[in-house]
């Protein structure tokens, strides 16, 4: 028995101390922490339960059998995050360079399949060189049983990835396919192709931190969600994060107590809103002056700025929030912004979090560059997104919503449960210059005419009634009531139900 005792705590000590001392000094040194180190931030203390601490790789060639660490590369088990079940795989960079085997796949794969039984997310902190060569078809293999297991997890359970090292090649579409990414700045990238490879084959001159960094992928490719300074910021934020999300989509939104009450009225939103129609304000002010306490995490806040989402609560319970940004593009839905938008949408609505739509739109972003890389069918994401959503749906026009750009953005014709609007609101097929030039083409040699003409428009369409009157707007409310009628709007939908007609999947417009 003692003997058995000694040897647990040698693998144990073996596990603990990874590729070893020199490794973890060179993993310090670039300034990332160890796998171990890592979850000790992430998870409540002392929650960490870890599985298959002595699990070891499988391969006798290429000198493999001489090079046995216990845990494979790889960190797995469950433990909680402000309480709540969480599960967790930290790969570990100084073992193999956290490269990926068979064995070290069957240990994530476990872990994620554990979570999907038990209804609770997966959250995977990356650090890996890629596919393990000495195992050659059978680490492949590994990766794409990780990858099935992405694929069935989506939208049962929150799937979150933190890249804080190198993920490359095949290894980057495990994240790919998960709900969130996040990076660390200088220290994780992500490519299919590194900078030899594309330098070989196109001969174009690249860094890794230009390829892939953090912020490549925040602010141009669009891949990564949120980049952070260092591990520790990016562990915290997460901790943070995932206090928004719900456990699986059969649980309802995570409540939390708040002092912040419903009926609180914010005066200054009533002067949000210039009078000028083309001077820009911040939507942001307003989504921070709404949301308790002025909480709000902002998602993708480098890429498609012309667009905000992110979470907020009301009555401490999770809200996702969609807004048209006037501060970037005045506002227009592009590419970029209706993709932006149309994941997050499915994402809330996935995991049962009401949307609240802060709606300012002069129309979808005109020009060949846009029209040639498919606004009409990446556009039709956002539209379908809308669409399909049956969670609560709460809407404010403040200011413009001009033509298809009004339909899209959660209107009440796509099943908006709760629409309001401003008493700023301008509700047309489009700004009444544009409209009356097309409707008194033959007047525009006078500009007396058109300007009469222009005024007449303007009275008749640019306010909130002619769409009240037909009831696409439930009620015109003041800005600074917004907190409280969105609040009674969301408090009267908890019990919202809504199905979809039975299909096995849908044809989202790709």
């Amino acid at each position: 028995m003692q003997d058995i005792i000694r040897k647990l705590e040698s693998k144990r000590d073996a596990a603990r101390n990874g590729g070893g001392q020199r490794r973890v000094d060179a993993q310090h040194a670039k300034g990332k922490l160890t796998a171990r180190e890592r979850l000790e931030i992430l998870l409540d203390p002392g929650s960490f339960e870890e599985w298959d601490m002595f699990v070891e790789h499988r391969c006798g060639d290429f000198g493999m059998n001489d090079q046995r660490v216990p845990s494979d590369g790889v960190v797995t088990g469950h433990g909680t995050i402000n309480g709540r079940l969480v599960f967790v795989f930290s790969q570990d960079f100084t073992v193999f360079g956290g490269s990926l085997s068979e064995s070290h796949a069957e240990k994530i794969c476990k872990v994620m399949d554990k979570a999907l039984q038990v209804g609770a997310p997966v959250i995977g902190l990356n650090d890996s060189g890629g596919a393990r060569i000495q195992e050659g078809v059978a680490s492949l293999a590994g990766y794409a049983e990780v990858f099935q297991r992405n694929v069935l997890a989506s939208g049962v359970v929150p799937q979150i990835s933190m890249i804080m090292g190198p993920c490359a090649g095949g290894a980057v579409y495990s994240p790919a396919m998960t709900d969130y990414i996040f990076m660390v700045k200088d220290s994780s990238y992500m490519f299919v192709t590194g900078p030899d490879v594309v330098k070989t084959v196109t001969h174009e001159s690249v860094t890794a931190e230009e390829l892939g960094g953090a912020t490549t992928h925040t602010t141009k490719s669009g891949v990564a969600d949120l980049a952070f300074e260092n591990d520790v910021e990016a562990l915290l934020e997460l901790r943070r994060f995932m206090d928004f999300l719900p456990g699986s989509n059969r649980d309802e939104v995570p409540v939390r107590p708040t002092a912040d009450p419903a009926d609180r009225q914010e005066p200054s939103l009533d002067s949000l809103v210039p009078a000028n129609p083309n001077k820009p304000y911040d939507m942001k002010e307003l989504i921070q002056k709404v949301v308790d306490e002025g909480d709000f995490f902002e998602i993708q806040p480098g890429y498609a700025g012309n667009i905000l989402v992110g979470f907020g609560r009301m009555e401490g319970r999770t809200i996702g929030i969609v807004a048209n940004q006037p501060m970037v593009l005045a506002g227009c839905l592009d590419i970029d912004s209706s993709k932006k938008a149309a994941r997050f949408v499915r994402f809330c609505d996935c995991f049962n979090i009401p949307i609240l739509t802060f709606v300012d739109v002069p129309g979808f972003l005109p020009g060949t560059s846009q029209e040639y890389n498919g606004i009409i069918k990446h556009g039709a994401k956002l539209l379908f997104a809308y669409a399909e959503a049956t969670v609560p749906k709460v809407t404010v026009i403040t200011r413009k919503a001009y033509g298809g750009a009004y339909d899209v953005m959660s209107s009440k014709h796509l099943r908006g449960d709760v629409n309001y609007a401003w008493p700023t609101a301008e509700i047309a097929v489009m700004g009444p210059k544009g409209a009356v030039e097309i409707i008194f083409r033959g007047d525009i040699g006078d500009s007396e005419k058109i300007e009469a003409r222009t005024e007449e428009y303007r009275q008749k369409f640019a306010n909130p009634f002619v769409a009240a009157s037909r009831g696409f707007i439930d009620d015109v409310i003041m800005p600074h009531g917004t907190r409280r009628r969105v609040a009674k709007a969301l408090r009267m939908l908890r019990n919202k139900e809504l199905e979809n007609p039975w299909k096995k999947h849908d044809n989202l417009p790709l």
